[in-house]
């Protein structure tokens, strides 16, 4: 079986095709290496991946690719290349998250409807949500209060178009703020983390008490696993890792693992962050079998050692 996994390079998609790797399928990554953070951070991802014979890096931005000839002989597709941010998605640069997000997504799906394939999975995201009644349901209707969350929902719809119209297998995935080793230098808890350590100060948009359902790595990529045993295309689920804490809570946590105290700056609440999201992830669990198996304070024990080793070599 072979399996394409576009944004291979990033957090998710790296451990993802090492997963599959390991599962003993042959994956094609493909990976534009964008500049939104430093370019080495995503070819030190791919570093393992390029050692297995049953890896091929196509670097390549999914605009400006032959989709067609990309897809031959792809059974599974995991569509995790994107532009992401909430703070960068306002102003003139919304026009980079209409064309890596929703444009990318509509050629990618153009190619897949005409090809055979088993399962066509798509990274979304909780910001398609916005603020409303937790526990978030995949039935709640759905207000992103942010340019990025719209990027997302728009992604969703196509998907949705292209099963209903198409037959294309898809099936959508709300990861809820994925975190551990590789995760992205720009994201809360890899800022929190690394300030920690050099004894910086950190930066917290509003007043700390925002909460988040935080999801550790493997739980993200093992949903995508059992997406790939069962049949249930169309489908939307929430991959919520069940640990829902605020974000000053959270730096208390990361205060006794690193046994050093935070110094803290509260500012300006950012435009677009959500108040709050908790995923009610009883589909998943039911249609798929899916039960996160890390607490929060095991992921961030993993990702913390990851950071170390990260600065130990620079």
């Amino acid at each position: 079986m072979r399996c394409l996994v576009t944004g291979c390079a990033g957090f998710i998609g790296s451990h993802l095709a090492e997963k599959l790797i390991q599962s003993g399928f042959e994956v094609m990554g493909i990976d534009s290496f964008t500049d939104y953070y430093d370019r080495r951070i995503k070819e030190t991802n791919v570093q393992n991946l390029l050692k297995s014979s049953n890896f091929t890096l196509v670097k390549e931005d999914l605009l400006g690719t032959n989709l067609d000839k990309l897809l031959e002989g792809v059974d599974y597709i995991f569509h995790h290349a994107a532009q992401a941010g909430v703070l960068a998605s306002w102003g003139r640069r919304f026009e980079t998250y209409l064309n890596n997000n929703i444009l990318a997504t509509q050629r990618l799906l153009e190619s897949a409807r005409k090809i055979s394939l088993k399962s066509f999975i798509f990274a979304s995201s909780s910001s398609v949500y916005g603020d409303c009644e937790l526990p978030m349901r995949e039935d709640t209707l759905l207000s992103p209060v942010s340019p990025y969350g719209v990027s997302k929902l728009a992604c969703e719809s196509l998907c949705y178009s292209y099963w209903k119209n198409f037959g294309v297998p898809v099936v959508s995935l709300r990861y809820f703020t994925v975190y551990g080793p590789r995760q992205r230098p720009d994201m809360a808890f890899h800022k929190f983390i690394r300030a920690m350590l050099k004894g910086e100060e950190i930066t917290i948009y509003g007043d700390g008490d925002q909460t988040r359902d935080f999801t550790y790595i493997e739980d993200a990529v093992n949903s995508n696993i059992l997406v790939m045993e069962k049949a249930c295309t169309g489908e939307i689920f929430n991959i919520g890792g069940g640990s829902y804490i605020s974000v000053n809570g959270a730096i208390k946590l990361l205060e006794e693992i690193i046994e050093k105290k935070a110094q803290i700056k509260y500012t300006e609440k950012m435009k677009g962050d959500m108040q709050a999201t908790w995923a009610d992830i009883k589909k998943a669990k039911k249609m798929l079998g899916y039960n996160p198996r890390f607490n929060l304070k095991e992921g961030l024990i993993e990702e913390i050692e990851w950071i170390k080793g990260v600065m130990a070599n620079r």
